[in-house]
């Protein structure tokens, strides 16, 4: 082929993308999504923004809040209500006999098979305080926080496995791809401390079954997702420089790139560019402000005692130290995951008796220090303590073998009923909210779903939750969904 065919045949290619011909019979796909999206109102925010705008720039709430903060803690594995705060005396009465079909009936379980036997409490209780609040003996010091707490009783949920569960507890969805608690807080209040995530996670143990899920942004913007950091080591990956890199060329490379990232959004428009950019910066001035921050070892010694920190490793007791850290430099959102009560009693040590003991020691001295230790700094008026699993355990036996004859003292999970409490800014002190039946299995007073839990949270935070929504493919979405009412009765 010669040279004048090749720029011949060149010409004409060219030529032909720009016929009507061309356009409508290669380009109606495009066309339908371009219409789609016109009707749908798309996934990007209707008005461009600018490059300089901060995403974490502080915003104010739909009315006063009274809550700045939040420190979520969240037992992941669900543990048993019946072995901690919820006592029933007639439960231990019918211990070792079989479970009555009427509780069975129409019911799904995890993992109970054939007609399982009643189970008893494993602990002694008593109360405590003015309050006269239920503590099983298993805590040795909460209790002393019991005019500080409020109980929610008759939690109850719609998910009785553990993902679903967790996601619907965080999301307010038990299906991915909804933004979680922490993003919509961040992206309705933003950030008072523009060097640190406004948006912390730590997590002890392994990550909870429903992963990195329970902190994701969803359809929200991805800037304000959960950073998760770590108790030992770095306390986020890749935070110090490499060798050959210092302080200064890292500084001139990032605004080299954002440079780049504001050229593409102004050509295309596309909100995840200025994500980028605002992590980038984020990313820079973190590595300033995080190192000092999540280090525990400049703390006194009176305050790892308080808290039974040991310095350099990864423990729920560093989390909860670091959660006053945080808290204290102005993070807005600090969850802690710790995974290890799913006490089914599968095998020695694992039951509500010994297990649930021995998890109940691991985290009872750090969550009582750090309740104590907000309040003895100011910070508990100003900041919201959520504690809890996603669902509750059954006052029959695990029965997974289906035969009755297992020595472990296990529970099933159970959505019907569980306990929570709450601390700090904007709660009721030394009460209890709800109540369930003789053997804890339904909530017959007071009952609350998550979605309340949630729109009580946002309520505290400052905000209405019927109304704080964000638009997504053609309709507003909010956290609760179309539920949920806010429990005044704790306010």
């Amino acid at each position: 082929m010669n040279r004048k065919t090749i720029f011949e045949e060149a010409f004409f290619e060219q030529a032909t993308f720009n016929t009507r011909r061309h356009f409508l019979k290669q380009c109606t796909s495009g066309l339908g999504g371009i219409a789609l999206s016109s009707i749908l109102g798309g996934c990007f925010q209707s008005e461009q923004k600018t490059v300089e705008e901060n995403p974490f720039a502080v915003k104010p709430p739909h009315f006063p809040a009274k809550a700045k903060h939040i420190i979520f803690l969240h037992m992941e594995g669900a543990p048993s209500q019946l072995e901690l705060f919820d006592y029933k005396p007639e439960l231990a009465k019918l211990d070792g006999q079989l479970c009555p079909p009427s509780l069975l009936e129409g019911k799904r379980f995890a993992f109970i098979k054939g007609t399982p036997k009643m189970l008893g409490p494993q602990a002694t209780f008593q109360q405590h305080g003015q309050s006269g609040a239920w503590f099983s003996d298993y805590f040795k010091h909460l209790p002393e926080l019991a005019d500080d707490l409020t109980f929610l009783k008759a939690m109850h949920t719609d998910e009785f496995n553990h993902a679903p569960a967790q996601l619907f507890m965080h999301t307010g969805s038990a299906r991915v791809g909804r933004p979680s608690l922490g993003s919509w807080i961040t992206y309705g209040l933003g950030s008072e401390n523009q060097n640190l995530p406004a948006y912390v996670v730590l997590v002890s143990g392994s990550e909870p079954s429903a992963g990195k899920y329970l902190w994701g942004n969803g359809f929200l913007p991805s800037v304000y997702q959960g950073v998760q950091c770590r108790s030992k080591g770095d306390p986020v990956l890749y935070i110090n420089n490499p060798n050959t890199i210092d302080t200064e060329l890292r500084k001139k490379s990032i605004e080299t790139i954002n440079k780049i990232n504001e050229l593409t959004y102004q050509e295309i428009g596309d909100p995840e560019t200025l994500t980028r950019i605002s992590q980038y910066e984020m990313a820079f001035r973190m590595q300033a402000e995080v190192p000092e921050t999540m280090d525990i070892s400049t703390e006194p010694a009176y305050i790892h005692e308080m808290y039974g920190t040991e310095v350099g490793k990864a423990s729920f007791a560093n989390n909860c130290l670091l959660a006053r850290k945080l808290i204290e430099k102005g993070v807005r959102v600090v969850q802690l995951f710790d995974r290890r009560w799913d006490n089914h009693g599968t095998d020695e040590g694992s039951g509500v008796d010994i297990g649930l003991r021995r998890n109940v020691e691991y985290v009872d001295k750090p969550i009582t220090a750090l309740i104590k230790d907000l309040k003895q700094r100011g910070l508990l008026d100003e900041t919201l303590i959520v504690w809890g699993g996603e669902f509750g355990r059954t006052p029959m036996m695990e029965n997974r073998a289906g035969d009755n004859n297992t020595p472990l003292k296990g529970r099933d999970h159970h959505v019907d009923a569980f306990t929570m409490f709450m601390a700090g800014a904007g709660i009721k002190k030394g009460y209890s909210h709800g109540e369930t039946d003789e053997i804890g299995y339904y909530g017959v007073k007071g009952k609350t779903h998550i979605h309340d839990l949630q729109a009580t949270i946002m309520h505290v935070m400052g905000f209405d939750h019927e109304q704080f929504t964000f638009p997504f493919q053609g309709r507003n979405f909010r956290l609760t969904d179309v539920s949920g009412k806010v429990i005044r009765e704790i306010l």
